[in-house]
């Protein structure tokens, strides 16, 4: 396997790690957002609440990581992305903004502002809608390159349909994937009213996550064939996915092995996500930018290929560590404090 493969999968890893992570911490804030408006299960308010910080840290660790790496590994991503990534980047750290506002008022403010509540919720599934674009652009068809002129066409992009379906599936995603771990952190802790109503979450969602991810798979025939027609190169992929997501359903269904059903649920997109990576492969950025062209042959590219290899193993101990072992101090906290912190 040559270098510039290693580095792009290794870069991969890391994207997929933060897509994981950040969907449970925003499709949480979403919940709690949800459980607070109507008053619904304080207790499972609590149990969101105590997850928040922690995995937000993470996932930012995860996603700064991923930005270094691709910039000084492929250092010409910087030259064609970076117009189309200031666009929805600008967009998200304002979204970020106000997410970080609602801590702030949270931890130390009176009274409890519906106004911030609102945008708090709105803005933890506007913020995975918005970065999920990046991923579309890497389509092509949205940057135009006219010699040394680069072009962004930001309007097209936010009709385009294969764009749309992208949008729609991480909505979707991010909403599964937290429902299924806070289920699992829920039976950890023998919470089962909370369990009762993440299961509902869980089942509520699984459907439009298929449909969605079905709508993805025609609308990018239409946008980019010749990636469309590589997939079906890795289709193994994509069956063992959709093997993963069904066992993890029958498993909720029946009311057991939750943290089972969460691995199969971390496989799912596991595989996936590096069927479309694989299938993408050698691009990315249609048709512009291959990684053999686009790799920085130097000593400081190997060196940071080697840090990452540590740093993700680290990171991956330290969210097992996490999974397993925060709902034990959750457990501890709820008997001692029934009235957490969202509660009004």
């Amino acid at each position: 396997m040559e270098i510039q493969t290693i580095a792009i999968f290794i870069l991969w890893l890391f994207l997929y790690a933060y897509m994981i992570i950040a969907s449970i911490d925003f499709g949480a804030g979403f919940y709690a957002f949800y459980a607070i408006t109507t008053k619904e299960e304080p207790k499972l308010i609590g149990l969101i609440n105590r997850h928040l910080s922690s995995i937000w840290e993470l996932a930012t660790l995860f996603f700064i990581f991923f930005f270094v790496g691709v910039v000084g590994i492929f250092p010409r991503v910087a030259y064609y992305y970076g117009v189309p990534l200031l666009v929805p980047g600008s967009v998200a750290m304002i979204f970020l903004a106000i997410r970080g506002s609602f801590y702030t008022f949270q931890q130390y403010g009176g009274n409890r502002s519906k106004f911030f509540l609102i945008l708090y919720g709105a803005t933890s599934l506007l913020i995975p809608v918005t970065l999920s674009t990046v991923l579309t652009i890497s389509e092509g068809g949205f940057i135009i390159e006219n010699g040394t002129d680069i072009r962004f066409y930001p309007f097209k992009l936010i009709t385009n349909s294969y764009s749309l379906s992208v949008m729609l599936l991480a909505v979707c995603s991010v909403l599964f994937i937290s429902a299924m771990f806070l289920i699992y952190s829920a039976k950890l802790i023998n919470d089962s009213e909370s369990e009762t109503k993440l299961r509902k979450y869980v089942l509520v969602w699984s459907l439009p996550t298929i449909i969605s991810s079905i709508i993805v798979f025609l609308s990018m025939k239409l946008h980019n064939k010749v990636h469309f027609d590589r997939m079906h190169n890795v289709w193994e992929f994509f069956l063992i996915s959709l093997i993963c997501f069904c066992i993890a359903i029958y498993f909720v269904i029946k009311r057991k092995r939750y943290g089972l059903a969460f691995i199969l649920v971390l496989l799912q997109y596991f595989f996936a996500f590096f069927g479309y990576g694989i299938s993408h492969l050698p691009f990315i950025l249609y048709p512009y930018l291959r990684i053999e062209t686009s790799f920085a042959k130097s000593s400081l590219a190997i060196v940071l290929i080697i840090l990452f290899v540590v740093f993700f193993i680290l990171f991956t101990v330290y969210f097992i560590f996490l999974v397993l072992h925060k709902p034990f101090f959750m457990k501890v906290f709820l008997k001692s404090n029934e009235k957490n912190d969202f509660q009004d």
